[in-house]
């Protein structure tokens, strides 16, 4: 058997944010009645966190629950963990109109940390990224440059970025080349 790597292997970048490749992650896409009660606890089983509302990401010690679509989660668990975590899932899930689906190798995932995260992913995405506009724990599905993404801001100001791998070392220099230093504007810089 051969050993998962990421798109990008680790890759960096330093600038105005730093751009690291955030490794391996456990992501678990679940479609099915958001406001169920059984979906809930197995959301709560599965991550330790509750159901987002819209446009928001829950967290816990133990994984994350995003805000997908009025139907959709995006679950967040050890990668070592995605395979067994999916079948809990849909075992906890039987008589339930539910779909779980293991997306942990066909994704991307970044971290974009620093003074200039926030400006550095504003060049690229149609999204008020302003303090008063996007807060710690939301979340936002929208487009960088071309490609889709979902991302989300941190409690400590860094942001999380999800793509798809197939695109994962584009990202990365599409990201790097907006932490550029020279390519600073100063937006939501202090």
């Amino acid at each position: 058997m051969s050993n998962p790597v990421t798109a990008t292997n680790g890759a960096q970048f330093a600038g105005m944010a730093t751009v690291a490749d955030a490794g391996l992650q456990g992501m678990i896409t679940l479609r099915g009645d958001l406001s169920s009660k059984v979906l809930a606890a197995a959301v709560k089983a599965a991550t330790g966190a509750k159901v987002p509302a819209q446009r928001k990401i829950e967290t816990s010690e133990s994984g994350a629950a995003a805000w997908m679509s009025p139907d959709e989660l995006l679950l967040l668990v050890p990668y070592e963990a995605a395979v067994a975590t999916t079948a809990e899932l849909a075992e906890a899930l039987k008589g339930e109109h539910a779909l779980t689906a293991n997306v942990s190798d066909a994704r991307s995932f970044f971290t974009i940390s620093g003074e200039g995260a926030r400006e550095t992913l504003a060049k690229i995405s149609p999204v008020d990224l302003s303090p008063e506009a996007f807060a710690p724990g939301d979340f936002r599905r929208s487009r960088t440059a071309q490609v889709a993404a979902a991302f989300w801001l941190e409690a400590d100001g860094s942001l999380r970025l999800v793509c798809f791998r197939s695109v994962g070392a584009y990202m990365f220099n599409l990201l790097s080349n907006a932490a550029h230093p020279q390519s600073a504007v100063g937006v939501y810089q202090g």
